[in-house]
């Protein structure tokens, strides 16, 4: 059975068992945050429980890398959102050690691109275009930078509120220890 079938017959029987019932929340997280993070499948669970987060407690953005590549992509419009629309009042990025980005390889990926049938000229016409694949598919190399950079990215953006504390995290997950790398309040008491 192919995945979005499998999907459709349990979603099938977890409607008529009623188990969302559970998960019954309000759109506004109860613990006012806003979490990015990486869509690393070890985090789907761990993270949250690691950081006694429950459904409806947080605003929780993945992507690859926990990465905020551009000030006005669509990760950095989702904070705004979490923070003007959904009183969320703190943000936290938490990467994590050996995560795949780190080790992402723009040159590799590109080749991945051409076996799996994208064309030369779909390239080209991107290269034209002024996108640089090179550049746009390259990893960072630590884990920690990618934070603290992603951490920066936040707030020094214009739009921030002025008081929300930006912290960084890094997790491992393997044991799901959480290690602080960028604490939010520190650093507004240190820019008043």
């Amino acid at each position: 059975m192919d995945s979005i079938h499998s999907i459709l017959e349990h979603n099938e029987q977890f409607v008529a068992s009623k188990e969302y019932e559970t998960y019954l929340s309000s759109g506004i997280p109860n613990k006012k945050l806003v979490v990015v993070t990486c869509m690393d499948t070890r985090l789907t669970e761990l993270l949250p429980r690691a950081m006694n987060l429950r459904n409806g407690d947080a605003k929780i953005i993945k992507n690859a890398g926990a990465v905020i590549s551009h000030p006005y992509g669509s990760v950095m419009r989702s904070v705004l959102v979490a923070l003007y629309e959904l009183q969320a009042e703190e943000v936290i990025v938490c990467g994590h050690y050996g995560c795949g980005m780190a080790a992402l390889n723009a040159d590799h990926m590109i080749n991945e691109i051409k076996e799996r049938g994208i064309s030369p000229e779909v390239l080209t016409t991107l290269e034209h275009s002024g996108i640089d694949l090179k550049t746009w598919l390259q990893g960072f190399g630590s884990e920690k930078n990618g934070v603290i950079n992603s951490v920066d990215m936040i707030k020094n953006h214009p739009l921030l509120p002025p008081h929300v504390p930006v912290h960084g995290m890094i997790i491992d997950p393997s044991t799901g220890q959480l290690e602080l790398l960028v604490n939010g309040y520190e650093q507004q008491k240190s820019s008043i």
